[in-house]
């Protein structure tokens, strides 16, 4: 089982998630319905993930997440909101988040997202009305320079048609690291799948130019 603590000011979804978790392998230890609450209830429980909603009446959740990782030692944080800010998923990663899903995009793969932050992946699960779009490829030249080196030569494998198992034999690193550095693409790239980050990459000749420049 996976221990949860839902931190959401709106009842009846807290209620909702209560109620449907438990089939998915969760069990829920503890709720809160404000900020500063969250952080007491995952120091009281140490869950393995809270669940946090973005905003509350006393503020934005984003603002503690580092404060709940401290309070948590291992808990992971999956932000679970119906804010469709794309940079609010960028820095809610930033400050630590192990995941972002919107509230539209339904249990399955809210449950999905919960498992996959388990296994060490970094989730983002955005609703597809809400996916950012792009002008041309100027802008996603833009998107595509905040790419890391390794972010890039991910992005050229998954283009290359290149699994996790290879990717990582070819990287000389664990599966996981692959996954993490997979997801940071897709992030980056505002795109949802492998295959549409290979799509992108080609549309826009983004591997083409190799002197463009990488974040560090």
């Amino acid at each position: 089982m996976v221990d949860l603590v839902l931190g959401d000011d709106h009842a009846i979804f807290v209620d909702a998630l209560a109620a449907t978790l438990p089939r998915h392998g969760c069990r829920i230890v503890g709720t809160a319905d404000n900020v500063a609450g969250v952080v007491g209830v995952v120091r009281e429980h140490r869950p393995d993930i809270c669940l946090l909603d973005r905003y509350f009446g006393d503020g934005d959740a984003l603002d503690v997440i580092g404060e709940i990782l401290d309070a948590g030692g291992s808990t992971r944080v999956l932000v679970l909101t119906a804010d469709g800010d794309v940079q609010g998923m960028r820095d809610a990663l930033a400050r630590g988040a192990a995941g972002y899903v919107n509230k539209m995009c339904g249990l399955s793969v809210l449950a999905g997202a919960i498992r996959g932050v388990m296994d060490g992946e970094v989730v983002v699960e955005l609703a597809a009305a809400r996916a950012p779009r792009l002008a041309g490829t100027t802008d996603a030249r833009r998107l595509a320079s905040h790419l890391t080196a390794r972010e890039r030569q991910c992005l050229r494998m998954l283009v290359e048609g290149a699994h996790t198992t290879a990717m990582a034999k070819q990287l000389g690193v664990a599966p996981t690291t692959v996954r993490t550095h997979v997801q940071s693409v897709l992030t980056k790239l505002g795109v949802h799948s492998r295959l549409e980050a290979a799509s992108f990459a080609m549309r826009h000749g983004l591997l083409d130019d190799e002197r463009m420049p990488v974040a560090g």
